[in-house]
């Protein structure tokens, strides 16, 4: 915790995994404050590209040659071949945010995408709590109550199946 730029003090924002399926689970964002149509725009921003990098492949944790190379990258030796043996981790599907007073929400089909995709979300969700608009909660997963969620009408699979 801390200070922000704008001089907010900050709670840090709460990060919570509940059941998830890959193939067919919702991402849900309790904001502190109900979400004006600029937020909303950042927030919309952020998973418009989360989905466009998962569907290009770009969440692939079985090639991060330069992650593993460490800190000296200079004159880095990448090995096309390796990448190319490597199994394509592509994700499938997203649906369009959905917002109801302090609650956003956005089914996702991650596809054969790796768990990385979520943490790089995660990381984006922090720092956009900290420099533009205050995040109370991130359930990765799960249903709420107060919000039923129907089978996704681009899931290739049910709940009921």
């Amino acid at each position: 915790m801390g200070w922000n730029q704008f001089g907010r003090y900050l709670d840090p924002m709460e990060i919570r995994f509940r059941e998830i399926d890959p193939f067919n689970f919702w991402i849900w964002i309790r904001f502190v404050n109900i979400p004006g149509s600029g937020e909303k725009n950042y927030i919309d921003g952020i998973f418009d590209s989360w989905y466009v990098i998962g569907r290009l492949g770009g969440f692939n944790a079985g090639n991060l040659q330069a992650h593993e190379e460490g800190n000296d990258l200079s004159w880095m030796s990448y090995e096309n071949e390796e990448s190319k043996q490597v199994m394509p981790s592509l994700m499938h599907n997203i649906g369009q945010m959905e917002y109801q007073g302090d609650w956003a929400r956005c089914w996702v089909d991650l596809g054969t995408c790796d768990a990385l995709a979520i943490d790089i979300l995660i990381n984006s969700l922090k720092q956009i709590d900290v420099d533009i608009v205050e995040l109370a909660e991130v359930f990765i997963g799960g249903e709420n109550d107060d919000w039923p969620a129907e089978d996704h009408p681009d899931s290739i699979f049910t709940s009921s199946e």
